[in-house]
C-alpha cells in the first residue's frame, strides 16, 4: 500500500496508524505542509491519502497560501480520482469544504474527552460497523463542518451534542473524522507545546489543564487504539 500522508505541523501525524502502518510495511509520503513540501503531482500513483490537524484554519489561505493548492489536491484525490481518504481533524474540514460544505466556528469549542455518538448508518458501512453505538474520543477543534445536509452523496455517520459532522462519508470512499482517534500517548504532551493548542485548552479548561487532560487521555488510550486498529484494518480493506 502506497499511502501519502498531508501534515500542517510535525507533531500531527497520523499517530497509533502511522505505528501500525509502518509494523505493516506501507509506503508512506509524507507531505509536510508547512515547512514549504509541495505535494506531488503524480497523485494517481498512491492508494490512499491521509490528511491531519494543524495549528492554522481553512480559510487562512493569506496567511498559509499552501492551503490553496493542498485543496486542490484533496479534490482530484477523493472527487476526480475517487480514492480512499482519511482526514482527520483539520483533515475533516478541507474535506468538507472541497465538497461543498462550509467551514465554521462552533458554537462551543469541543476540548477534552468527549462522547462521540453513531447514526444507524454506522450498520452498514466498512470502517465503522464493528464500532460501538458511542465512544469517547479525544476532541481539540474550534471549527468544524457545516451544510452537508442537501448533498446525496454524503453520508453522516456520528456526531456530537455540539458538532453534528464528527464523522460524514463522501461517496463510498472519502472520510471526514472531526475527532483525534489516532493519538498515542505522547500526543497530548506533544501537542501541549504548540502555542495555539494550549491557549485554546486553557481558555477551555482553565490554567493548569494541560496536565490533567494528558492524565485523562491515558486513562481511554487502551479503547481509542483499540479504535484505531478496526479503523485501519477496515480502512485497509478500502483500499483493496
Amino acid at each position: 500500500m502506497n499511502v501519502i500522508v498531508l501534515q500542517h505541523i510535525n507533531i500531527e501525524d497520523p499517530g497509533y496508524i502511522k505505528d501500525l502502518m509502518i509494523t505493516d510495511g506501507v509506503k508512506l509520503t509524507t507531505i509536510e505542509l508547512d515547512e514549504g513540501q509541495k505535494i506531488p503531482t503524480n497523485l494517481s500513483n498512491f492508494d490512499a491519502m491521509f490528511c491531519m490537524g494543524g495549528p492554522m484554519d481553512t480559510w487562512m489561505e493569506n496567511d498559509y497560501p499552501w492551503l490553496i493548492d493542498e485543496k486542490k489536491s484533496i479534490k482530484e484525490f477523493v472527487v476526480n480520482l475517487k480514492k480512499p481518504y482519511l482526514g482527520f481533524c483539520l483533515g475533516c474540514q478541507l474535506l468538507g469544504e472541497v465538497i461543498g460544505g462550509q467551514v465554521v466556528k462552533s458554537k462551543n469549542p469541543e476540548i477534552g474527552m468527549m462522547n462521540i455518538n453513531f447514526s444507524d448508518n454506522k450498520k452498514n458501512d466498512l470502517l465503522f460497523s464493528d464500532f460501538p453505538n458511542n465512544i469517547t474520543s479525544l476532541q481539540w477543534h474550534s471549527y468544524e463542518v457545516k451544510g452537508l445536509e442537501k448533498k446525496n452523496d454524503i453520508t453522516l455517520i456520528a456526531s456530537s451534542p455540539e458538532t453534528k459532522y464528527q464523522i460524514f462519508k463522501y461517496q463510498k470512499h472519502a472520510y471526514g473524522i472531526q475527532f483525534h482517534i489516532e493519538v498515542k500517548k505522547t500526543t497530548v504532551g506533544e501537542w501541549g507545546c504548540v502555542p495555539e493548542y494550549k491557549t485554546a485548552l486553557e481558555n477551555q479548561l482553565g490554567e493548569g489543564a494541560l496536565d490533567k487532560f494528558d492524565k485523562e487521555s491515558q486513562i481511554h488510550m487502551p479503547s481509542m487504539n483499540k479504535y484505531s486498529k478496526i479503523l485501519y484494518e477496515n480502512f485497509k480493506k478500502l483500499v483493496q
